[in-house]
């Protein structure tokens, strides 16, 4: 009997407005999306935990804005065009998110920037940028709720193309972390697990994937912000809600 391997090939996800799922986490996300003439200064901020659904927004708006989507961590210093969506932006060098804050605001062009904490919060060095990010509408995407983590877990495995009944992902969801981050881990575990077994994903599977994610350490907190270190620019508003 030949024993399927697994290939080691990335799985993008699906970034089309049909897959995303809107529950009361993201709406008011949502909402503040689809009015850009009310954000003050043309610019706004996602910030959530990882895999709450920021990029898939960003994503969306801008598909519907014609916005250019950048990623923060490769972000390079160059005039904007249009509109500007930044995922990661907690990630850029510094100058170079400065320059595109002030080369899209000169332009009069729309911004939204995502990052894992509220822009007021991240641990920058430079006070043009700091005053920037105060100054920038903040909207938090909030921690999922069940029927939204049920429909993401169940969107996952469609879009692996893997079928799996209803019991197995109920017991799945009742024993992961109750983050999307860890059921998009869980789904991708499974599949190369399914793919090097040959068989369909059962309950035993499940409770394999379980227990070895129950033996991860826990997640950090991203390396830009540390509770214990406040920049002076950002610790005024460090708890401030809406518009930072």
């Amino acid at each position: 009997m030949i024993r399927q391997l697994p290939l080691p090939f990335p799985h993008a996800p699906m970034f089309d407005g049909t897959a995303f799922l809107q529950a009361p986490s993201n709406a008011e996300a949502l909402a503040w999306l689809e009015r850009p003439d009310e954000w003050p200064l043309h610019r706004l901020a996602l910030w959530g935990a990882a895999g709450s659904g920021k990029t898939h927004l960003l994503h969306r708006w801008a598909r519907h804005s014609g916005a250019t989507l950048l990623d923060g961590a490769s972000l390079a210093i160059e005039p904007p065009t249009g509109p500007v969506a930044i995922d990661d932006a907690d990630l850029a060098g510094e100058r170079a998110l400065l320059h595109m804050l002030n080369a899209t605001a000169e332009a009069g062009f729309a911004v939204v920037i995502s990052g894992r904490a509220a822009p007021a919060r991240w641990a920058v060095r430079l006070p043009d940028l700091a005053s920037r990010l105060r100054a920038t509408l903040a909207v938090e995407i909030r921690p999922a709720e069940d029927e939204l983590l049920r429909g993401l877990l169940a969107a996952l495995f469609a879009d692996r193309q893997l079928p799996v009944a209803e019991p197995v992902q109920t017991y799945l969801l009742q024993r992961l972390p109750r983050t999307p981050a860890a059921l998009r881990e869980a789904a991708a575990r499974l599949d190369r697990l399914a793919l090097a077994a040959g068989g369909r994903i059962t309950r035993a599977l499940a409770g394999i994937v379980v227990a070895d994610m129950a033996e991860l350490p826990d997640q950090a907190e991203p390396p830009y912000f540390d509770e214990d270190f406040a920049w002076p620019l950002a610790a005024a508003s460090r708890d401030a809600p809406g518009f930072l």
